[in-house]
C-alpha cells in the first residue's frame, strides 16, 4: 500500500473520527471565508442559541440545515460564511439565574443590581462555552472567530444606535397603555410572549345598587370578581334597549361604596352576560380603550407581586386569587352575588414562567410598528424576500398588517439598558448612544438612567447587520450584507423574522435577507411535543455519543420538508448509524478491491460493461435530481435520494455484481475503476450531510484515484459533483431495472414460502426484446437470487396451478410449485388445517342458532362468538383457495 493512502479499520468507530476531522478542519482554517469581490457571497448568520443552559434536539435540527446549506454551497466554490453567536436570553436567562440563588436562600434584590448581573456574566459565560463545544461536535462548520453575543461591545452599540435613530424620527415613544404583566418575572411583556390557553372558569353576575334607590339593580357579568375594586364605570351598548331607563345614572360600587356612572359605548358586546359590563380602566385593554374615550379614571388595585395594593381596601395584601375568594365571600353575604355560571374563555400565561400573566395600565416603551411594517411588507410581496414554505407568506402578512405598536421595556436587570436618562431639575429626557452625566437640555448632573432594560428581541432584530459591523461601514458588512439566508423555527416568524426584516430595512436601508427557510418542530415518535414534563426529550449530545454525530444528523434531517414537524426516534437514529456502517464496509471492500487492481484507473465509457453504464447513469441522475432539490430547499428528499442510490443501487446491487466479477478469472473487464470512482463522487455528493464519515472514507480512497481535481487536502473544499447528461445512458437503465426486477421478484417468492436459506429453487425467464442482455446476467441472477435459471423465449403450456407466474414490466417468470414447496406434504397440512376450522364453524354456527343462549348470553358474548364465526369463515376461505391452487394430488 502506499503511503499517502489510509487504511480503514475493520469497524467505524464515530469517537475515533469526528473529534480528529473537526480539528483539522480548524487548524486548516476552512470555516474562514475569503471575501472575493469579482463572487457573490453565500451568507447564514445563525440564530443564537439562549445562554439558559445546553443544547437540545431542535438546536441540531437548525445546526444540520444550516450547516448542510454551508457545506453545499463551499464545495460550489462559493465564498461562505456561516456567523456563530449567543443570545443573552434577558427574561429567560435572569429566570434560570434566579431560581439558582433561590435555592441558595438569596434573591436578586439582597445582592443588588450590580453584583447580580456579575452572576449573570458568570453564568452567560459558562453557557456560551457548553453552547459552542455541542455545536462543534455537531459538526458545525461556523467562522468561530466571528462569533457574537448579543451583549457583545458591537451588538450593543448597534442596540443604542437603532434606538436612538428611532426615538428621533418619533418611533420610539414613552406611554402608559394595558400592557402584559408577569408577575413572577415582575416585568412587562409583549404579546408575542403571552401563551393563550382555553380554561374553564366561571362567570360571575354582580348587581350594583343604583344610588336613587338602592332597591334597584344593574347586574354585570365578569371572569374577575377582584378587580370590581378597580371599576370605575358600568357601560352598555347605546343600542342596547334594556337598559334605557338606566342612562346617565350612577351606581354604588360593591364592597368600596365608591359612586360610578353608568355610560353607553359600542365597543360594549350586548351578548356577552347581561349585557351590562364593569369598566376596570387599569386592568382590561377594551376597558382601557373606552375609558380614554369616556373621561374615566383609572385605579390600578395590584401591586408588582400580583397582590392587592391600598386600592383594594379592605383586600390590601391579599394574593390576588384570595381576594376574589374573599370578595366572593362578602358579595353572597350582601346578597349582591346572583348566580355563577361555568365559563370557559382564554386566559393568558407568562411564556417563560406559565404564570397566569395580568392586563395592568403602565408607563412603558413602545416601537410605533405600522411605519416600519409597511416596507417589510413590500419586501414579501414584491419577492425581494421569499419566504419558504410559501404558505407561511399569508399567515406574516396577515399579522405584519394588523400588526400593534410592541412594548420594548422590561422591568429586569440582564440585558441591554434602554438609553435614557431622566433629568430631576427640568424634567426633559436625554437619549443617547454613548452613557452621559449631564442633562442636555440644563446641563445639571442630577440625572439618572432609566431602570429598565429592552425586549431580547429588540436586540435579535438587529442580528443580520449588528453581527457584521453596523452602524460602522466595515468590510464585513460591506461584503456579507444583505445576507442570503435566514433559516429558523416557524414558532418564531412573528418573534424574531418579522422584526429582522423590519428592522433590517429601517436601520440599513436594505432587506437583511432574500430567503427566510422555515422549519418544523422535531417530535417524538408519537408526534407528541418533546418535553422534560413527557419525560420524551432527547439530549443531543447523548444521542451521538450512542449513534455518532452523523447518525444524528442524518435522523433529524430524514424526512424533512420545509414548515413540517418531522418525528425522531431511535428507529430513525439507528437507521442512521445502519447507514454509517454500510458505507464503511462498502468503502473497505473497493479499498481492498483497489489494492489487487493494478492497472489504468482511467474509465473509458466505451469499454465499460452494462452495469457499470447503468451506476454511472444513475449517479448523474442522482447528481441532477440532488442539484435540483437543493436549490429548491428540499434537504429532506434530497439526503433521501443520496441514501436510496448509494444503499440501495450501488451497495445493494453494483456492488454485488462486481463481487461476481472480481471473483470470476476469466473476466478481464474489472469493475475497480468504476467502483472507486463512483463511491468518490457519492461521497462528495453527501459531503453536506453527513460530513464526518464522508471525510474519513474520502481521504482514504482519494489517492487512489489519479484526478488532479481531488489533490485538495479536504472533501469539505472539494468540488461538489455536478452532472453529465451525456453519461446518462436510459437503455442500460431499463435492462438492469429489468435484472433487479427479476432477482428481486424471486427473493420475494423465496421468502413467501420460506424456501430454506441453501436450497436453489428453479425458474424460468420467459423474454423477446431481452433475451440475449438478461442471458449476460444469467450468474449474477442465479447467485443472487439462489436459483436455478433458464432464459427461454416463449412459455411452455403448463397448468396454472403447478407454477408460480410473476408478470414483470418486461419479462415473465414461471417457479414450479414444487421447486419451492413439498406439494403433497402442503397438501396434507392444508387439509388438515381445513378439517380443524371445519369443525369449529359448525360447532360456532350451532351455538349461534340455539335460543337458549342468544336469550341468556350477555349481548357482548354474543357478538364475540359472532365475530369468531365469522373471521374462522374469512380463514378457511383462504385456506381452501390455497389447497386449490396448488391442483390435485
Amino acid at each position: 500500500m502506499a503511503k499517502n493512502q489510509i487504511e480503514i479499520p475493520k469497524t467505524y468507530k464515530p469517537d475515533k473520527v469526528e473529534g480528529k476531522w473537526y480539528k483539522f478542519w480548524l487548524e486548516k482554517g476552512f470555516f474562514k471565508p475569503r471575501i472575493d469581490s469579482g463572487k457573490k457571497p453565500f451568507v447564514i448568520i445563525m440564530p443564537p442559541p439562549n445562554v439558559t443552559g445546553e443544547l437540545h434536539v431542535g438546536h441540531a435540527l437548525t445546526a444540520t440545515l444550516e450547516d448542510i446549506m454551508v457545506r453545499w454551497h463551499r464545495m460550489l466554490g462559493e465564498p461562505t460564511l456561516w456567523l456563530p453567536g449567543v443570545d443573552h436570553s434577558g427574561i429567560a436567562a435572569q429566570v434560570v439565574v434566579e431560581k439558582l440563588l433561590a435555592q441558595d436562600g438569596i434573591d436578586r434584590h439582597q445582592l443588588g443590581r450590580e453584583k447580580f448581573t456579575e452572576r449573570m456574566w458568570q453564568w452567560a459565560s459558562s453557557c456560551r462555552g457548553t453552547i459552542t463545544r455541542q455545536h462543534q461536535r455537531l459538526g458545525v462548520s461556523c467562522d468561530w472567530d466571528r462569533e457574537t453575543f448579543t451583549l457583545d461591545k458591537g451588538p450593543s452599540r448597534a442596540v443604542r444606535t437603532a434606538f436612538v435613530n428611532l426615538y428621533n424620527k418619533g418611533l420610539i415613544y414613552r406611554g402608559e397603555r394595558i400592557i402584559n404583566w408577569c408577575p413572577r418575572c415582575a416585568t412587562a411583556l409583549s404579546d408575542l410572549e403571552v401563551n393563550h390557553q382555553e380554561l374553564t372558569g366561571n362567570l360571575y353576575y354582580i348587581r350594583y345598587p343604583l344610588t336613587e334607590d338602592n332597591d334597584k339593580y344593574i347586574t354585570v357579568a365578569t371572569t374577575r370578581p377582584e378587580t370590581i375594586l378597580g371599576d370605575t364605570a358600568v357601560a352598555v351598548n347605546p343600542d342596547d334597549k334594556r337598559f334605557e331607563e338606566f342612562l346617565g345614572k350612577k351606581v354604588i360600587l360593591p364592597i368600596v361604596k365608591r359612586v360610578i356612572p353608568i355610560v353607553t359605548d359600542e365597543l360594549v358586546d350586548p351578548q356577552f352576560g347581561t349585557g351590562a359590563v364593569k369598566i376596570t380602566p387599569a386592568h382590561d385593554p377594551i376597558d382601557f380603550e373606552i375609558a380614554q374615550r369616556q373621561g374615566l379614571v383609572e385605579v390600578n388595585i395590584l401591586n408588582p407581586d400580583a397582590t392587592m395594593n391600598e386600592n383594594a381596601g379592605p383586600y390590601d395584601g391579599f394574593d390576588r386569587f384570595e381576594a376574589r375568594k374573599a370578595i366572593l365571600a362578602d358579595l353572597e353575604r350582601d346578597e349582591l352575588l346572583v348566580k355563577i355560571e361555568p365559563y370557559s374563555h382564554s386566559v393568558g400565561h407568562c411564556q417563560r414562567c406559565h404564570t397566569v400573566i395580568e392586563p395592568i395600565a403602565s408607563k412603558q416603551w413602545f416601537v410605533k410598528m405600522a411605519p416600519l411594517a409597511k416596507p417589510a411588507i413590500e419586501a414579501v410581496v414584491g419577492g425581494r424576500i421569499k419566504i419558504i414554505p410559501q404558505r407561511f407568506v399569508k399567515v406574516y402578512l396577515n399579522w405584519m398588517e394588523n400588526i400593534r405598536d410592541w412594548c420594548i421595556s422590561r422591568q429586569l436587570w440582564w440585558g441591554h439598558r434602554i438609553p435614557v436618562w431622566y433629568c430631576h431639575d427640568c424634567g426633559k429626557l436625554t437619549v443617547s448612544i454613548e452613557d452621559t452625566i449631564n442633562c442636555q437640555e440644563c446641563g445639571t448632573a442630577d440625572i439618572e438612567q432609566d431602570p429598565d432594560v429592552l425586549d431580547t428581541w429588540f436586540s435579535s432584530a438587529l442580528w443580520p447587520h449588528s453581527t457584521l459591523g453596523w452602524p460602522d461601514d466595515s468590510q464585513d458588512f460591506g461584503y456579507f450584507y444583505p445576507t442570503t439566508v435566514m433559516e429558523t423555527g416557524y414558532d418564531i416568524l412573528f418573534f424574531w423574522v418579522a422584526r429582522m426584516i423590519m428592522m433590517g430595512i429601517e436601520d440599513t436601508g436594505d432587506i437583511p435577507f432574500s430567503v427566510v427557510y422555515l422549519h418544523g418542530l422535531i417530535r417524538d415518535e408519537r408526534g407528541e411535543k418533546m418535553s422534560k414534563l413527557r419525560g420524551n426529550v432527547l439530549n443531543p449530545i447523548d444521542t451521538l455519543e450512542k449513534f455518532g454525530t452523523d447518525a444524528l444528523r442524518f435522523a433529524v434531517s430524514t424526512g424533512t420538508s420545509p414548515g413540517n414537524d418531522t418525528k425522531l426516534s431511535t428507529n430513525k437514529l439507528a437507521a442512521g448509524r445502519n447507514f454509517a456502517n454500510k458505507l464503511w464496509n462498502a468503502t473497505r471492500f473497493v479499498n481492498r478491491s483497489r489494492e489487487s487492481y493494478h492497472s489504468n484507473m482511467q474509465i473509458s465509457m466505451d469499454s465499460l460493461l452494462l452495469e457499470d453504464r447503468w451506476i454511472i447513469s444513475r449517479l448523474n441522475a442522482t447528481i441532477d435530481n440532488v442539484s435540483r432539490l437543493m436549490n429548491e430547499y428540499q434537504f429532506g428528499e434530497a439526503q433521501r435520494q443520496i441514501y436510496d442510490f448509494l444503499w440501495g443501487e450501488y451497495c445493494d446491487w453494483y456492488i454485488e455484481i462486481a463481487k461476481i466479477r472480481l471473483g470470476d478469472k476469466a473476466n478481464d473487464k474489472s469493475p475497480v475503476p468504476v467502483l472507486v470512482h463512483v463511491l468518490e463522487k457519492a461521497l462528495r455528493l453527501l459531503h453536506p450531510f453527513m460530513p464526518f464519515i464522508t471525510e474519513e472514507l474520502w481521504q482514504s480512497i482519494r489517492n487512489r484515484i489519479d484526478n488532479t481535481s481531488l489533490k485538495v487536502d479536504s472533501i469539505m473544499i472539494a468540488n461538489y459533483p455536478k452532472t453529465d447528461k451525456n453519461l446518462r445512458d436510459f437503455e442500460a437503465e431499463r435492462i438492469m431495472s429489468t435484472i433487479i426486477d427479476i432477482i428481486r421478484s424471486i427473493r420475494n417468492i423465496r421468502a413467501q414460502y420460506n424456501v430454506a436459506v441453501g436450497k436453489l429453487i428453479n425458474a424460468e425467464i420467459y423474454t423477446n426484446k431481452q433475451k440475449q442482455a438478461i442471458n449476460t446476467y444469467t450468474k449474477a441472477i442465479q447467485r443472487m437470487a439462489k436459483a436455478d435459471v433458464k432464459i427461454v423465449g416463449k412459455r411452455n403450456k403448463q397448468k396454472v396451478e403447478e407454477v408460480i407466474v410473476l408478470v414483470l414490466a418486461e419479462v415473465e417468470i414461471a417457479i414450479p410449485m414444487a421447486s419451492v414447496i413439498d406439494l403433497k406434504a402442503e397438501r396434507r397440512n392444508l387439509n388438515q388445517e381445513i378439517e380443524k376450522i371445519q369443525a369449529d364453524v359448525k360447532r360456532l354456527e350451532k351455538m349461534l342458532s340455539d335460543h337458549n343462549f342468544l336469550s341468556r348470553a350477555p349481548s357482548a358474548i354474543v357478538k364475540k362468538e359472532r365475530d369468531k364465526l365469522s373471521a374462522r369463515k374469512d380463514n378457511l376461505e383462504r385456506l381452501e383457495e390455497r389447497l386449490a391452487s396448488l391442483g390435485n394430488a
